[in-house]
């Protein structure tokens, strides 16, 4: 791994944080979040018809820069520093490779051009709440999050005009960016309960039954939306190939963005925690008690040198991250465990910083006008959507075989038992032996006992390993 970025990577973060320090302070924040669509819309169109910003990990064939992950997570890391509110996420991280995965070429030549070039915005749909379980960031990837055919999701049925066209009933909460969305990718449940398969498909706004409500929450910089769907007109993305086929080509699609969209937001995280961290060492600089600069005590200077530490060590992971969705394979274990563990490291650098930042800031950092609160509700919604930080570092566990996934309880155990057991690699998990960790088959119920005549052997190796 090379961990220089080149002249072209450098260029892209200098322009871009030149820009955004011009165009989106504080108070143009706040002003744009105020908005209908929820960001400047101005400013939107500059970063997209100069800077080329939504297409920046889309290939120059379909009217995008041709870049790939890593330059996509550098631009992110800037417009985390900010705080800026756009459909950056929503549309270049979200749905654009989504339609590039799945789409036809009609599709892919119809759509991909217009988001490269800003005039359209896309917003990806997920019923339940289960976005980061679809995007197999936490949780299995059996399709669980998708409702499995019962009320309460998304529900799709073919059109009754013997057309290729199809229905969609049901309702989505939590869409980010989807109040102004121009496009709606909805993966939806479609045959039913018995023969059901997740499939997503295109809706376009102002479709007739389609309602949308944008929501109050907590971090106003990333506004979400409620989507009713009314029997509303649909197009499916890509082709149906079968039931085995199309639900394998759309968890492995969603699965191949979300390792890249793992390494996008730490990459966003870590750069809101590095403003934060920022503005609090500028404040304890200025801020003076009993004669002297509050960031000359040793405690202060403790507690920041810590949140240093964990901002740079995330920077790192993040980095990492975004080289291994690159170089290799979206979809391989390796790009996916790094994406995994980046991320958690990244939202807990930018709580600690966040949390630091309100703390140091003392009386002014509790108030509504100091600019302190938006990175912590920024903190607190990020985990809130794409964690929690324990549930992706064990998915990633998971995903790395640390511990055995046969018969595997929901959070851990063997067969429902609840206990831990080793795997093929020897690592025990809830204290007992590994298959090869010095453990030995005993009993009736077939479970490791530890070697030795007093036991202490085999629990010795198990603890080690």
């Amino acid at each position: 791994m090379d961990a220089a970025f080149t002249e072209e990577q450098d260029e892209i973060r200098r322009t871009l944080r030149t820009l955004l320090r011009e165009r989106c302070g504080p108070d143009e924040v706040r002003a744009a979040v105020q908005t209908a669509p929820g960001h400047d819309e101005a400013l939107w169109r500059r970063l997209a018809r100069t800077l080329g910003l939504p297409g920046l990990a889309l290939p120059a064939a379909y009217g995008g820069v041709g870049c790939g992950v890593t330059e996509l997570a550098l631009a992110c890391e800037e417009t985390g520093r900010v705080l800026l509110p756009s459909p950056l996420l929503a549309t270049a991280v979200f749905a654009a490779p989504l339609v590039a995965a799945l789409g036809t070429e009609a599709q892919r030549a119809e759509l991909l051009p217009r988001i490269a070039e800003g005039a359209l915005t896309a917003a990806l749909a997920v019923p339940g709440r289960a976005l980061p379980e679809a995007l197999g960031l936490v949780g299995a990837r059996d399709g669980a999050w998708a409702g499995g055919g019962r009320a309460g999701g998304v529900q799709a049925r073919p059109d009754g005009d013997g057309g290729t066209g199809w229905r969609l009933y049901g309702q989505v909460e939590q869409v980010p960016g989807g109040h102004s969305a121009e496009l709606l990718l909805v993966a939806a449940r479609a045959g039913g309960y018995t023969r059901g398969r997740t499939l997503l498909f295109l809706v376009r706004a102002g479709a007739d039954g389609l309602a949308r409500t944008r929501l109050t929450a907590l971090d106003a910089t990333r506004p979400q939306a409620r989507i009713e769907l009314r029997d509303v007109s649909a197009e499916l993305l890509g082709v149906d190939g079968g039931e085995r086929e199309s639900m394998e080509a759309v968890a492995g699609a969603l699965a191949a963005v979300g390792t890249a969209a793992a390494a996008v937001l730490a990459a966003e995280a870590v750069g809101a925690a590095d403003a934060a961290l920022t503005r609090t060492v500028e404040y304890v600089r200025a801020r003076e008690q009993f004669g002297r600069p509050i960031g000359s005590f040793q405690a202060v200077k403790h507690r920041l040198a810590d949140v240093y530490v964990a901002v740079q060590a995330a920077r790192s992971a993040a980095y990492y991250a975004a080289w291994a969705a690159a170089e290799g394979d979206a979809g391989g274990t390796e790009a996916a465990v790094a994406g995994g563990l980046a991320l958690a490291q990244a939202l807990e650098a930018q709580r600690t910083a966040a949390a630091e930042a309100v703390q140091l800031h003392g009386g002014i950092g509790f108030t509504w006008e100091h600019d302190a609160h938006l990175y912590f509700k920024r903190a607190a919604s990020d985990e809130l959507l794409f964690g929690p930080v324990h549930r992706l570092r064990a998915r990633a566990a998971e995903r790395e075989g640390l511990f055995g996934t046969a018969g595997r309880a929901p959070y851990g155990g063997h067969e429902g038992l609840g206990g831990g057991v080793g795997n093929s690699r020897g690592v025990a998990s809830g204290g007992s032996g590994g298959h090869d960790g010095g453990g030995t088959r005993d009993g009736a119920d077939g479970r490791d006992r530890p070697e030795g005549p007093d036991g202490r052997d085999g629990l010795r190796k198990a603890v080690t390993a």
